[in-house]
């Protein structure tokens, strides 16, 4: 008797086959019959687990999403303080060490560009954007009051770290050859160092 397909498996696999399609050729140009391909299945089966393309690309956000805050605990794991946990979670969003995906990279840029075409997308870019923001903003908020600095300004300090993110995927999968090879996460943590350093402390 043949072994029943394991349906949280294949999503999975077809999720990740949009990603792939996606940093090649665009969403557009990313049909299901190009996606089932790079899945090894046919388009049939695509339909079978998803109703649409459209349904692929808003479990593709949440895969992206989920995939990039376990690379963060993966780094986090021997930090053994706020200062520790930062550099982690900016090493594990910019560094090119292990677990660094140039495919996802590029397909999370797309997605930004969906989320301004599509309503449905743009509501599930927001979503994973907010629960990044929060944990920069609890990142940012320990490691500033383990230095005795005021919290006033850690919302600002957080969006601007996450545009610097963001500008940098869009980067590095737009415009690779431009940039230095490495450059983000040194740089973007020597960026907020600096600017925890120059707070007025919590007492002022």
């Amino acid at each position: 008797m043949s072994r029943k397909p394991n349906s949280e498996q294949r999503r999975a696999q077809i999720v990740h086959a949009l990603r792939d399609t996606m940093a090649e050729h665009g969403y557009e140009k990313a049909t299901v019959q190009l996606v089932a391909r790079r899945a090894g299945l046919t388009p049939g089966l695509l339909h079978y687990h998803f109703h649409s393309k459209g349904e692929i690309l808003l479990a593709l956000v949440n895969a992206l999403a989920a995939a990039a805050h376990a690379r963060y605990l993966v780094f986090a794991q021997d930090a053994g303080d706020a200062d520790a946990r930062l550099r982690a979670y900016i090493e594990a969003r910019l560094g090119l060490g292990e677990g660094a995906d140039a495919s996802a990279v590029a397909a999370w840029v797309v997605i930004g560009a969906e989320a301004v075409r599509q309503p449905e997308v743009r509501l599930a870019y927001q979503q994973a954007l907010a629960a990044e923001s929060m944990l920069a903003r609890e990142l940012l908020s320990a490691s500033l009051a383990a230095h005795g600095k005021t919290t006033a300004n850690v919302a600002a300090l957080a969006a601007a770290l996450l545009a610097m993110m963001e500008g940098s995927f869009q980067l590095a999968s737009a415009a690779p050859a431009c940039m230095p090879m490495g450059y983000a996460a040194p740089l973007a943590t020597g960026m907020v160092r600096r600017f925890i350093d120059a707070e007025p402390s919590e007492a002022a």
